[in-house]
């Protein structure tokens, strides 16, 4: 069986999660540890015990799910799990990060500071209120491609999240937003909303996010990942760190192209994903995508045992 190891992307986030992983497993505590020396704040007292409107907060929930990722992995490997279980890696938008962390690419200090660094730039990048995100259903991405184009009107609207065949999200200015859910709509979805985020991802309004994020990724060391990477951007497995390194200031404004991502792991023989830390929305996304791959969820202490068992078992 080939397994891909899957860390999810913002939207996952709730109030304690990794808490359960960091007081059964030292080595998952050592990585909130090492995250809150990294950014030089506690950041796992609010991942444990803050509000979730705080810790929502993009430079705040990025890099948290990544550290309730990471710990989830280093608990896996205290059962004797390792990555050589898998035969690549993939992240949704900034799980791509955690992706990188768990190979060995980039240390979980450097990851930590880089996604506090990214989410400040993502937030900043456009005024509150000047952007939108909305999540189309059933439609297929050509058709949503379609929408945003006609929606856009000289304004920007792009398909930015190709999550699985029935749901696509879109992101650019409000008002080109908006008239790509009315017309979504009408061309025959069944759901097209708004939805509560706080910045337009993944679009061309991100470009002054992109060129932060390449200035801080040239400051940081990187090594090739000791498993392929797929990414977002090119849904096609890298490990050279100079492409990694622009594919992921291409991924600020290009789409997270995740059911392509999860169709090539398909077609080189994967059978099974895992999704590491919080939340099982990459399990039900992959479920729809390719209903042969067998999903497993790794967000707490028992899940790591029974991940463990079915593996040496």
């Amino acid at each position: 069986m080939s397994r891909a190891f899957i860390f999810p992307g913002q939207g996952a986030q709730t109030i304690g999660m990794g808490k359960a992983l960091a007081e059964a497993y030292p080595a998952a505590r050592a990585v909130f540890d090492e995250v809150d020396d990294a950014l030089g704040e506690a950041l796992s007292a609010l991942i444990w015990e803050g509000q979730q409107d705080t810790l929502t907060l993009t430079q705040n929930a990025q890099p948290a799910l990544m550290a309730t990722s990471l710990a989830a992995l280093r608990a896996l490997e205290a059962e004797g799990v390792t990555l050589d279980a898998a035969a690549f890696v993939a992240g949704h938008s900034l799980g791509e990060y955690s992706a990188l962390a768990a190979a060995g690419a980039l240390s979980i200090a450097d990851t930590a500071r880089l996604l506090r660094i990214r989410g400040r730039a993502m937030q900043q990048a456009v005024p509150v209120g000047v952007g939108a995100m909305a999540a189309i259903l059933g439609l297929d991405f050509e058709a949503v491609t379609a929408v945003a184009n006609d929606a856009a009107e000289g304004e920007v609207c792009q398909a930015a999240n190709d999550n699985d065949p029935g749901q696509v999200v879109v992101s650019g200015h409000l008002a080109a937003v908006e008239r790509a859910v009315v017309l979504a709509k009408e061309r025959g979805a069944k759901r097209a909303m708004l939805l509560p985020v706080s910045a337009p991802f993944h679009c061309a309004l991100m470009q002054p996010a992109a060129e932060v994020m390449r200035a801080a990724l040239d400051e940081v060391p990187m090594e090739a990942p000791s498993v392929p990477l797929i990414a977002n951007v090119r849904a096609e497995a890298v490990s050279d760190p100079d492409t990694i390194r622009a594919l992921l200031v291409e991924q600020v404004t290009g789409s997270v192209r995740w059911r392509e991502s999860v169709g090539y792991m398909a077609q080189h023989g994967v059978t099974e994903t895992w999704e590491i830390g919080a939340g099982k929305a990459l399990s039900g996304m992959v479920r729809r995508i390719e209903r042969d791959i067998a999903v497993r969820n790794i967000g707490a202490p028992e899940d790591v045992v029974a991940a463990a068992a079915a593996l040496q078992g």
